[in-house]
């Protein structure tokens, strides 16, 4: 009987894998197209503007090549901001969600002081730092930690406590102590959560850095875009605005690589998990 089921599956895993890469490739083909339409509306809408303004894509690219070196050499400052501000701000988010996951007390005295240091400007923050931390690293990597912090706290904190009541009261009569608990049945449902937090983060350290080199920085792509409105250097602006952004959605796609990984690995669903599979031995 089995034997004559698999021609049947393996035709239809064939049809599958198929249908998969037809998406594949029309999902790509309409990602370029509207590249290539956006880049044609750009160049169109440069031919009737000040280059001053609005230069075209063309003379863009000419100026992200000539200025290459520079860019790259204030890329690795930036880049350095946003990775320690964001591992910064994120541990801590983590940390702090997890302990205001577990008491409600701890929720009650801390969320509103945490909900009002969010409500702050950080770009007006930012001379204060400046003052405290000097001129160096320090006052753009607490921006960004500052920023990327509010995603993993809020996550953590939904993601920790949406646990099946069922599954809490199993746990329960099988003696697990309060670390089992989360190492087995919080932490993974938590972990997707998490995950989308994280990738939250990095977007929001990503700007925090940025905002923070406007103010305080004479290095960074930020300070270069600060320094090309100077100079009027339109072209430049733009290039290093292209560079901030590709950066931006290369360390977006890095962890969204990571979830997928992390969820697959785990055997986790997007947002939850079934807790009858959740593996414990009291």
């Amino acid at each position: 009987m089995g034997d004559d089921l698999r021609p049947t599956v393996d035709a239809a895993r064939r049809a599958r894998r198929a249908r998969r890469r037809r998406d594949a490739v029309l999902l790509n083909v309409t990602r370029a197209a509207v590249l290539v339409a956006a880049l044609v509306t750009w160049h169109l809408a440069s031919l009737t503007t000040s280059p001053l303004i609005l230069p075209g894509p063309i003379p863009v690219a000419t100026q992200l090549v000539r200025s290459g070196s520079l860019i790259m050499t204030n890329l690795w400052v930036t880049l350095t901001e946003i990775v320690l501000g964001f591992v910064g701000g994120s541990l801590i988010g983590i940390i702090t969600g997890t302990a205001i996951a577990h008491s409600r007390r701890l929720d009650g005295i801390l969320r509103p002081y945490i909900a009002t240091s969010q409500a702050v400007p950080k770009a007006a923050l930012a001379p204060l730092f400046v003052l405290w931390l000097g001129f160096g690293l320090g006052p753009k990597v607490t921006i960004a930690a500052l920023i990327s912090f509010f995603p993993l706290l809020e996550n953590t904190i939904v993601g920790l406590r949406r646990v099946d009541p069922d599954a809490l009261k199993l746990f329960a009569s099988l003696g697990a102590r309060p670390w089992q608990v989360f190492l087995k049945l919080r932490l993974p449902h938590g972990l997707p959560y998490i995950l989308t937090g994280l990738k939250v983060g990095v977007v929001f350290a990503t700007v925090g850095a940025v905002i923070a080199e406007f103010v305080t920085a004479n290095k960074g792509l930020g300070a270069l875009i600060m320094q090309a409105q100077g100079n009027f250097d339109t072209r430049l602006m733009f290039a290093v605005i292209i560079v901030l952004t590709v950066m931006g959605v290369i360390l977006y796609e890095l962890l969204q690589l990571i979830e997928r990984w992390a969820l697959r690995t785990f055997n986790l669903g997007e947002g939850h998990i079934d807790p009858t599979r959740t593996e414990w031995n009291p």
